[in-house]
């Protein structure tokens, strides 16, 4: 219960973040891949680092919680074109029945370039679900899971 709680919470945290951050006008992410660190855009200082390791930290959290609201509504337009909400609910039901649900992420570290981040972390008791590198990108005033 403390685990949803904290992930609500989380996520209202970045929700709000986003919404008082204002728009930068810059055009969306492409959809067209992943995450590529090669490409530079100037993103607002509210959405460096600090906020993608927090969004990261909520998806994993969501994720093996089988929180499918939160954790569908984290992936990018291009994952969500890729999987339905039904299908991406079954995943992360059995995700939470293969493995439980509290594996947070810990060590989360995160670089960013432009609208597009990568973050490397562990997860809890699961060192096979341990990430390096994985594909973020801004999208909508907030990060987005992006490794489809």
């Amino acid at each position: 219960m403390r685990t949803r709680a904290s992930i609500i919470i989380a996520a209202t945290l970045l929700t709000l973040t986003a919404c008082s951050s204002g728009e930068d006008g810059a055009p969306a992410a492409s959809d067209s891949g992943p995450a590529d660190a090669e490409q530079t855009v100037a993103v607002p200082e509210a959405h460096e680092g600090d906020d993608l390791e927090a969004a990261a930290a909520v998806y994993t959290s969501a994720y093996f919680a089988a929180d499918t609201d939160t954790a569908y509504g984290m992936l990018s337009a291009r994952c969500r074109e890729k999987t339905g909400a039904e299908a991406y609910a079954a995943v992360v039901e059995q995700a939470k029945t293969d493995y439980g649900p509290d594996h947070p992420a810990t060590d989360v570290r995160a670089e960013v370039s432009g609208k597009l981040g990568r973050v490397s972390y562990k997860v809890r008791g699961l060192p096979e679900f341990d990430q390096r590198a994985q594909p973020w990108t801004l999208e909508d005033g907030g990060w987005k899971y992006d490794a489809c």
